[in-house]
């Protein structure tokens, strides 16, 4: 084990137990003065008239969201109904929308990418469309496609591939049309055909910029999913959160925001990794 690597991890787990600690502090309950109840008078009536401490109720403290982590991660596929789904089932739901979002803009932006890197007259003619729609918030198109589709699945799915498309797009046709001059002119030299061009040529000089802009498009399709699965419901980590709010239920909610920074960063670390392949591989 490398001494940075062991120093780093220690810093590491010192910064969480601070934040721990820090949190346990602001979480332990207040005594509050409240006036005393007569003799004789009954608890109910005494907490009628406001003579008796109120209950707390602020925000749990680290003790009970580590029992939620221990309750849903114990049993984490159960199924009790529409809205009572394990954990496990709901990232499956929400990773699978992701995932078939994420493939079909990738089928799409890659090859278009390609042309417009490519073809100087494909960008002037395409770039005025890029230019307004790529603005456009992705959950800007979750009521056209909940009207149009009329299915919230495959709504999601559709903002998916909406926000995963321009990243990879933009990132695809600058690593196209950044490739080395010579190295096209020798194949031209060398009559070679255009779509092995592109295959032995090309790709493998763009595909670190190309993997970057999966890379961003990966991490945006992660952030819009939970927010359309709490704007649509069902099922989901998104729909989850919300209806663990719903129910008042904080720790549950704690535990979902560190689920999603979890995977957000398993996704974010297969894609880094992935470019290092390739990088190395060149």
């Amino acid at each position: 084990m490398k001494p940075e690597f062991l120093k780093s991890t220690l810093l590491s787990l010192a910064i969480f137990c601070l934040f721990i600690g820090i949190w346990q502090l602001a979480t332990l309950p207040k005594e509050s003065a409240a006036p005393q109840a007569p003799a004789g008078m009954s608890a109910e009536y005494a907490e009628l008239m406001g003579l008796t401490a109120p209950k707390q109720s602020g925000f749990p403290p680290p003790a009970e969201v580590g029992r939620a982590f221990v309750k849903f991660l114990s049993d984490p596929f159960y199924d009790r109904g529409p809205n009572d789904k394990g954990i496990g089932i709901q990232l499956g739901h929400s990773l699978g929308r992701v995932g078939l979002g994420f493939l079909l803009a990738a089928l799409v932006a890659v090859p278009l990418g390609f042309a417009i890197g490519m073809s100087p007259l494909i960008y002037r003619a395409l770039d005025p469309f890029i230019q307004v729609l790529k603005p456009i918030s992705p959950l800007a198109w979750m009521p056209l496609a909940l009207y149009t589709i009329k299915d919230s699945g495959i709504s999601g799915i559709f903002v998916i591939f909406i926000c995963s498309l321009w990243p990879m797009l933009i990132n695809t046709a600058f690593g196209v049309a950044g490739v080395r001059r010579e190295w096209l002119n020798v194949a031209r030299t060398l009559e070679v055909r255009p779509l092995r061009k592109a295959l032995t040529v090309i790709l493998p000089a763009a595909a670190p910029t190309i993997l970057t802009g999966m890379r961003i498009s990966m991490g945006i399709a992660w952030l819009v999913i939970v927010a359309a699965e709490m704007l649509v419901g069902g099922t989901g980590i998104g729909y989850f959160v919300w209806n663990e709010w719903n129910n008042l239920a904080l720790p549950n909610v704690i535990f979902a925001i560190v689920v999603i920074g979890v995977v957000g960063m398993v996704l974010d670390r297969f894609f880094a990794q992935m470019q290092k392949w390739v990088t190395y591989a060149e």
